[in-house]
């Protein structure tokens, strides 16, 4: 609710930025002032960045990573290893892994994990998608990279069981991991190591 003595299109705004995650009242009111600073051109550009990404960018019809064109870098590119696909929580999750530079596998993002005490269930996550991939027996391994946090575990086990009586193996990344940690915030020596210590679930 305004208070009284506030702009309302300045506590609109403000009310916007505190909506984003980790910002508080205070970040979100300093950020407020800031692109009221900013020069009237710049200020458009800003806005125009937030509208022209969410109009071009949607899910690559392979992956369901994010993309602006018809496939994202990773599908369009023939020299893949089509046969292991990566599954990943986030699209964050692929350009941390891509950083690597030790990986030349497919992806697969589902945007988002199992968790029913958050009301996530499965048929809101990418998985029909994941699973038509699975149906012209290119593919000969599934690696869950799903994080190693409880909703990361479910979803990692419940996909094995999906996966493994299509006759495909399903491997889970292995050491250098942290339980509890979120694979954007491992750097790229752990997420190589933990990557070619991958086990069979």
């Amino acid at each position: 609710m305004m208070r009284s003595g506030n702009i309302a299109s300045l506590e609109i705004l403000t009310e916007q930025f505190e909506r984003l995650p980790g910002i508080g009242k205070k970040t979100a009111a300093r950020l407020a002032y800031y692109v009221l600073e900013m020069p009237e051109q710049a200020a458009q550009k800003f806005a125009e960045a937030i509208v022209n990404a969410h109009k071009s960018i949607h899910c690559c019809r392979i992956c369901c990573n994010l993309t602006d064109k018809d496939l994202c870098p990773v599908c369009a590119d023939e020299n893949r290893d089509k046969s292991i696909i990566c599954v990943v929580e986030d699209p964050r999750d692929v350009t941390v892994l891509e950083r690597t530079g030790e990986l030349n596998v497919s992806y697969h993002v589902l945007h988002g994990a199992i968790s029913p005490m958050k009301g996530i269930l499965p048929d809101m996550l990418k998985i029909k998608e994941l699973l038509a991939r699975l149906t012209d027996n290119t593919v000969k391994e599934v690696v869950m990279a799903t994080n190693t946090t409880i909703e990361g575990e479910t979803t990692a086990v419940y996909l094995s069981k999906l996966i493994k009586p299509l006759g495909i193996k399903v491997t889970r990344l292995a050491f250098g991991l942290p339980v509890g940690g979120d694979i954007q915030y491992a750097d790229e020596i752990t997420l190589a190591h933990a990557f070619t210590g991958r086990n069979e679930i």
